[in-house]
Parts: C-alpha cells; sequence; structure tokens
C-alpha cells in the first residue's frame, strides 16, 4: 500500500470520526430536551398540590436517580472487558449488553453523567425551590434563611452522594455493569 492510499484511508476515516461525533451531539441534545421534559413533567405532577413530605420524597428521589446514574457512568469508564466475554461465552443474562456499554462508554458515560446527571440537578433545584415557598407559607419563616438550608441540604446530599457513589463505581464496575447488564437484557430485542 502506497503512502497517497494510506493517507486517503486515515482521513476517510477521521471524517466517519466527526460525522459520528456531530451526530451523537445532535441526537444527545434531542434526547436531553425530551427526557427534560418528561422528567419535569413528572415533577410538578408529584409536586401539584403535594405537601411537604411529598415534595422532599421528589427532591429524594432525583438525587437518588442522579446519584444511580452517575454510578453507571463511571463504571461503564472503570470496567474491563475480560469478564463480560467469559460470561458472554457462558451465555450469562446481560454479559453482551454490558459488553455494549463498555464498548460505547464514552457514548453511555456522557449519557449518564452528563445528560441524565444535570437534568436531575436542575430538577432538584427547582423541587427545593417548591419545597422554600412550602416552607415559607407554612412558617412565616424568612425566605434566604429556609433558602439557604434547602439549598445547601440539596448541594450536600448531590455532591456526597456522587462523591461515595464514583469510588463505589471504581471498585465494583463488573458487578455494577452485571446488574445493569442484566437489567437491560429484560428489555433486548432479541431473547436467546
Amino acid at each position: 500500500m502506497d503512502a497517497d492510499s494510506k493517507k486517503q484511508k486515515q482521513q476517510k476515516k477521521k471524517g466517519k470520526q466527526e460525522r459520528s461525533t456531530g451526530r451523537w451531539a445532535v441526537q444527545v441534545f434531542f434526547i436531553a430536551v425530551v427526557l427534560s421534559a418528561a422528567l419535569s413533567l413528572a415533577s410538578d405532577q408529584a409536586l401539584d398540590g403535594a405537601g411537604l413530605a411529598v415534595a422532599f420524597v421528589v427532591l429524594l428521589s432525583f438525587i437518588l436517580l442522579g446519584i444511580v446514574f452517575d454510578i453507571i457512568g463511571v463504571s461503564v469508564t472503570a470496567a474491563d472487558e475480560k469478564p463480560f466475554h467469559s460470561m458472554a461465552a457462558r451465555k450469562t443474562p446481560g454479559a453482551r449488553e454490558a459488553l455494549n456499554l463498555i464498548r460505547k462508554a464514552d457514548k453511555v458515560s456522557s449519557f449518564c453523567n452528563d445528560v441524565v446527571g444535570d437534568i436531575c440537578g436542575i430538577i432538584s433545584g427547582s423541587t427545593g425551590a417548591v419545597i422554600v415557598v412550602q416552607i415559607q407559607s407554612a412558617l412565616g419563616a424568612p425566605g434566604i434563611v429556609i433558602s439557604l438550608a434547602v439549598t445547601a441540604l440539596t448541594s450536600g446530599l448531590t455532591i456526597g452522594g456522587k462523591a461515595l457513589g464514583k469510588s463505589f463505581a471504581i471498585a465494583k464496575s463488573t458487578a455494577v455493569l452485571q446488574l445493569v447488564g442484566r437489567f437491560l437484557h429484560l428489555f433486548s430485542r432479541k431473547k436467546r
């Protein structure tokens, strides 16, 4: 193979990668818009006329959802394919799905950490604002104190939970992906 044809192949491959990256950016934009709208609607429906206890449950649910997806995103980038090749050879349910996640680690991590994580953070903030208003109406307390307390609690739970989750995800990436793979296997189109 001469130098010119080798160079042309490299340029072609680079062009494909750039188009693929551009296509992914557009896809993730639309996924984020739809997912954000759906989760925001669900939050609004849950909070409509709900009491303070329900509002806190909704807040904690979105914080937990963000942490779980952060764990998945970190696990995908930290995992090794070898155990899943062995599991796939033994036809372990979910092994092929886990391998697919690892092979697309950049996209899976971007979706889990950035898309879902950011959406959960935003909705947690708006849910926190609803809680602040509800506490103010009930107690007539100064808004700034309540706002600071709810914001600090939300931030602390989110950041602390994600910090613990990242350590867990790195140490137990195979177990996490095995569980996610089995979950995805339940919905796979091709049952083996």
